[in-house]
């Protein structure tokens, strides 16, 4: 009799365990609402806040596995712009040391081919005497003069007036 009245009390123990912990799960799923002692609407509220975070999980994975495309792509995209920034850099320096180049050499200007060809026809027309050659492409020869011959800032003194 008295191990039936321990073993009572031991399962009413139980029993009061499993109500409070009943309780503490309904006011962890709803705190805004009254607390109802009915396990039925307790496990049910459960379930379906479950069902919820495990959705809702679900749907931050897959955002998750966009975002981490979406990164790839984009230092693919880096990497490719990276790449023809040092071409563009390249090709730059290579610009730069033609011009460098050209504006070391002498500055004449060779004839374009048609138009020695067309020299050479008139020259031989007149039979090598001197004509004067129409249809020359007019050029600014003071471009390749040096620039202390251009400079005119001291012609009145170097070159008086004529009375």
């Amino acid at each position: 009799m008295l191990s039936n009245v321990l073993g009572l009390l031991f399962l009413t123990s139980e029993l009061v365990k499993y109500l409070s912990r009943f309780l503490e799960l309904g006011a962890v799923l709803e705190p805004e609402k009254p607390m109802k002692a009915d396990k039925v609407a307790i496990l049910s509220g459960a379930v379906r806040m479950v069902r919820q975070l495990r959705s809702e999980a679900q749907r931050l994975k897959e955002s998750n596995e966009e975002l981490q495309a979406k990164i790839k792509e984009l230092k693919d995209e880096k990497n490719e712009l990276r790449e023809e920034k040092q071409r563009l850099k390249a090709d730059k320096e290579q610009l730069e040391q033609q011009i460098k180049a050209m504006s070391a050499q002498p500055g004449f200007l060779t004839q374009p081919p048609s138009i020695s060809a067309a020299l050479a026809a008139q020259r031989q027309a007149a039979g090598n005497k001197l004509m004067p050659v129409i249809g020359f492409p007019s050029l600014a020869m003071w471009q390749f003069m040096p620039p202390a011959t251009v400079d005119t800032s001291k012609d009145h003194v170097l070159r008086p007036p004529v009375a």
